[in-house]
């Protein structure tokens, strides 16, 4: 599960990564979380541009977004199976830009103890998303958006079972190639990354609220003393239905 991350990359280093036709104007974020808006990267016509969306997907045949489940992540598992994702993984496939994100490990005593989890080079990263956009009765649209979780790594595995989907080099080109590359071999683009990958280290409990969005969050812990973890179990409905 992805419930929470960063996203710091300036305008031209994103054009450079993600070979945007135009720049986004992004403010650097340390706590993005979900329902509010993000950064997504998709193509339409051949043409690669990044968009506003609500993290939370919401498909558009959904009625009422009110009455509509918090669906921000989708597991590789069963989305193409789901309803909610079959589709979008032929059509609307996305990366969302981030430069880390955050992961709550479990501890025997029931506390939780939050990582802040990079690239092992500190680079950037691109999540596999799925997006939908949503069409009210008015007339109106919203650009919604669900990061796509596999199972975690050996390396993560003790601090959850989760962990996003993230694309690399070529993947990234692939994914969003919706009109060449196909639903399944998109899907088996969706894999852990390899341990050693990444890089992580404790972080405060300041992240817990979504109120707070600054650089300090980011920052290890040096006071964190070592715990013996429970099993990780699923994630809760809120944070992880599927």
């Amino acid at each position: 599960m992805c419930g929470r991350y960063a996203s710091t990359l300036p305008p031209e280093l994103m054009m450079e990564l993600f070979h945007l036709l135009r720049s986004v104007d992004l403010i650097p974020r340390y706590n993005i979380a979900p329902t509010q808006p993000i950064c997504a990267i998709w193509e339409e016509s051949g043409r690669r541009e990044a968009h506003f969306a609500r993290w939370g997907l919401v498909p558009r045949w959904v009625k009422d977004p009110r009455e509509w489940p918090l669906l921000i992540n989708a597991r590789v598992e069963t989305m193409a199976e789901k309803p909610a994702f079959r589709d979008l993984l032929k059509h609307g496939r996305c990366v969302v830009p981030a430069s880390g994100y955050y992961e709550w490990r479990t501890n025997l005593d029931k506390s939780k103890q939050p990582f802040y989890i990079t690239t092992a080079d500190g680079g950037p990263m691109a999540l596999a998303g799925l997006y939908a956009i949503w069409s009210g009765p008015e007339g109106e649209e919203v650009d919604t958006v669900a990061t796509i979780t596999v199972p975690a790594n050996d390396q993560l595995a003790p601090i959850h079972d989760r962990m996003p989907a993230i694309l690399q080099c070529e993947a990234i080109a692939q994914w969003l190639d919706v009109r060449g590359v196909d639903a399944r071999t998109a899907r088996q683009l969706a894999i852990p990354l390899d341990n050693g990958a990444l890089k992580f280290h404790p972080v405060s409990t300041r992240i817990n609220s979504a109120k707070y969005d600054d650089e300090g969050l980011i920052e290890p812990m040096s006071d964190v003393k070592p715990h013996p973890t429970a099993p990780n179990k699923a994630a809760s409905a809120q944070m992880d239905l599927f």
